[in-house]
């Protein structure tokens, strides 16, 4: 029975790995609400959400902000206000089903990233195992917590990499147009300028002859 115990042991060890967090990108054009269960009391909730991109960029000096509101068993309540990313975890006192809204304060469309992880530490306090193997088991499923929370803050910088660019693409954008618009304006005030002074010479010229 020691033995297979251990042989287990090892099969944890070598099957750790990451559960992809409930992710998605919506366009949010008014409010949006979503819905993650949570099983176990004490479990940790990691949530995240970027705003990517908006539909008019010429409008899109800096992302507009959006906020996140939360509500859960026993009257939780927990919101971010008027933010175009933030990230938050915080501990589930009670288990059951979790709202997450998200409400879009812009006139314009907005794309968000937006993404939410139950991250569950089981104790291992069965009388079928040994004392000394429980510990063991709880610092495994850490172990995979603790990969899993680095794979979520990369995510999450992903989507403000990918925010950065867009923005800094839209103003270079932004900038070319009033570029060409001036150089516009400065040749039609050119034309301008030498059309009247040719008339003006011109009527000199007559009064002249005259």
């Amino acid at each position: 029975m020691a033995m297979l115990k251990v042989a287990l042991l090892f099969l944890s060890v070598f099957a750790i790995h990451v559960a992809p967090a409930n992710a998605v990108r919506v366009v949010l054009s008014h409010e949006e609400c979503f819905y993650e269960t949570v099983e176990y009391d004490g479990d940790l909730i990691h949530v995240s959400f970027v705003v990517i991109r908006a539909e008019h960029y010429w409008n899109y000096e800096y992302p507009a902000g959006i906020d996140l509101t939360i509500e859960g068993p026993n009257n939780f309540h927990q919101e971010v206000l008027d933010k175009a990313s933030d990230k938050l975890e915080f501990t589930a006192n009670r288990h059951g089903s979790y709202k997450f809204c998200l409400k879009n304060n812009s006139p314009y469309s907005e794309m968000v990233d937006f993404s939410v992880h139950v991250g569950h530490i089981p104790y291992y306090d069965q009388k079928v195992q040994d004392d000394h193997i429980n510990p063991l088991m709880t610092q495994i499923a850490k172990l995979q917590e603790a990969v899993y929370s680095v794979h979520f803050e990369q995510h999450w910088l992903y989507a403000q990499t990918e925010q950065q660019a867009i923005l800094n693409n839209n103003l270079s954008r932004r900038l070319v147009h009033r570029a060409v618009l001036e150089a516009v304006a400065l040749v039609a005030v050119s034309v301008l300028q030498v059309y009247l002074l040719r008339r003006l010479f011109d009527r000199k010229l007559n009064l002249s002859r005259v």
